[in-house]
């Protein structure tokens, strides 16, 4: 039989299109804040400069990237540009391949897909995380407000961080979510950070699509 870990990485590398929608549905419930019961307003969505048309693929990486490191689970993650600093809990798929939300009573978790690429490994890793709950802004409030160049760093169980560039922020409706564009199999070492977003449907009380970050990796440190 082949180890559970090795069998991970193959997936991982050839794509995981079935998360897509799930990441979609972990989006229903938690729009308190924009619909007037919070004072932090609705969360902030990428600027004209840092969103790609939906024809158009990232632009050439800058910096170059660097090469894949072995694979590692991840402990945290920080985005210093918007005040991240959260622990990661694994997140596996929910009937019908949805993707299991982060639990609403840590605003500061942040969730990967454990069955996926470990971040730093080659592939495409899967970071989650709420834009709010009903205590107030969470993990992935400030999602948004990223910029082309932004780093995003992530501790490992070897102890090692793996460091990633932003290359650009993209807003999906629910309808529209690209799983290949998003998921789909990369030989480099890439990490995508996905909240929820795109405007918010106050009778349904829910998001109506997804803000995505995609980054690749650019430097390790110990």
């Amino acid at each position: 039989m082949e180890p559970e870990a090795a069998a991970e990485e193959r997936v991982a590398k050839r794509g995981i299109g079935p998360v897509g929608a799930g990441v979609v549905a972990m989006c229903l419930g938690v729009a308190l804040l924009v619909n007037g019961t919070g004072t932090s307003g609705p969360p902030p969505q990428p600027g004209v400069a840092d969103v790609y048309p939906d024809e158009a693929r990232p632009a050439p990486h800058d910096p170059p990237p660097l090469a894949p490191l072995p694979a590692a689970a991840p402990t945290r993650v920080r985005i210093p540009a918007i005040g991240v600093d959260a622990p990661l809990t694994g997140l596996d798929l929910e009937g019908g391949g949805r993707l299991a939300a982060p639990p609403t009573n840590e605003p500061n978790l942040a969730g990967w897909y454990r069955k996926g690429t470990r971040p730093g490994a080659a592939g495409t890793a899967i970071v989650a995380g709420h834009v709010d709950t009903d205590q107030g802004p969470a993990v992935f409030y400030h999602l948004g407000a990223l910029h082309r160049g932004n780093t995003v760093e992530v501790d490992r169980a070897d102890g090692g961080t793996a460091v990633f560039t932003i290359d650009a922020i993209e807003v999906y409706r629910a309808e529209h979510f690209p799983d290949r564009r998003v998921y789909g199999a990369t030989k480099a070492a890439e990490l995508r950070l996905i909240t929820c977003g795109g405007g918010f449907d106050r009778t349904a009380q829910r998001y109506l699509g997804n803000v995505v970050a995609f980054a690749h990796l650019t430097g390790h440190h110990t």
